[in-house]
């Protein structure tokens, strides 16, 4: 059977203090299948200084682009595997074993439910293939699960409940996959992973942890423009009033448990 190709897509800028692991996390994989890109902003620090150490090993670019989600699109536009999978700087690829038991994982789902045999395009392997996320401090050190837990089944409408499936752990076809939408600053991976889910006819849970999120948290800023971007992200691919309403939802629950908290 055929073993897919990983394209693994980090996008960097002035990301001295955290790129390396991220890189030794990628280039660790016991699997060995793997395109790695990375694309960089222009840093000014020591990024390059840490990229060209192990250029040999990956591909690079260094130029200037226009926010973090052009960067990925240039990332999509230079891959070439079965997949595309994004991991910035910081973050980690959970265990170094990780991509071959994500390769188990799905060519055993394959011969289970007996699909045709593989073929070099890959036609019969899954469109999105997903898992679970642990988080990470700056140190490195495990801070715990992420509080959003992937749920058995996912599809495009999964979302509506709020990013069930973080983006560190969400692996696209390249072929099903399109460019960022750039009119979103904050939330575009958001849109991405839906319109990603809505062309795909195969998604595969893994039941695995895949990455390792590096939490450094948000400006309140930020935090209240992602969550202005993700209300029109939802509105779009859901609906005004469905929105609306589970929002609503969402604020009453939300309301109700700081009132049993503060009962206790």
């Amino acid at each position: 059977m055929n073993q897919p190709v990983f394209s693994i897509i980090t996008v960097t800028y002035n990301a001295e203090k955290t790129l390396e692991k991220t890189i030794q996390s990628v280039l660790n994989q016991t699997y060995t299948n793997i395109q790695y890109l990375i694309i960089d902003g222009g840093s000014k620090d020591g990024t390059l200084d840490i990229v060209k150490k192990y250029e040999s090993r990956l591909s690079w670019i260094s130029e200037p682009d226009k926010g973090l989600y052009d960067a990925m699109n240039k990332g999509l536009h230079a891959a070439s595997g079965d997949y595309v999978w994004f991991m910035n700087a910081g973050d980690l690829i959970y265990a170094n074993d990780t991509i071959e038991k994500i390769v188990k994982s799905i060519l055993d789902a394959v011969r289970v439910q007996n699909f045709e045999p593989l073929q070099p395009e890959t036609r019969s392997l899954p469109d999105i293939i997903y898992g679970e996320t642990a988080i990470i401090n700056a140190s490195g050190e495990m801070v715990g699960m992420r509080r959003l837990k992937a749920p058995e089944k996912l599809n495009w409408k999964s979302f509506r409940m709020g990013m069930l499936v973080s983006h560190q752990s969400f692996i696209a076809k390249r072929e099903i996959a399109e460019d960022y939408d750039l009119q979103y600053r904050y939330s575009a991976d958001v849109d991405w992973c839906i319109r990603c889910m809505k062309k795909s006819k195969n998604i595969h849970n893994t039941h695995l942890i895949l990455s390792r999120y590096l939490d450094e948290g948000m400006t309140t800023n930020n935090y209240e423009a992602s969550l202005k971007e993700r209300y029109a992200v939802m509105s779009k691919h859901y609906g005004r009033i469905s929105t609306a309403l589970f929002h609503l939802w969402f604020a009453v629950r939300f309301t109700f448990a700081k009132y049993v908290a503060g009962r206790v």
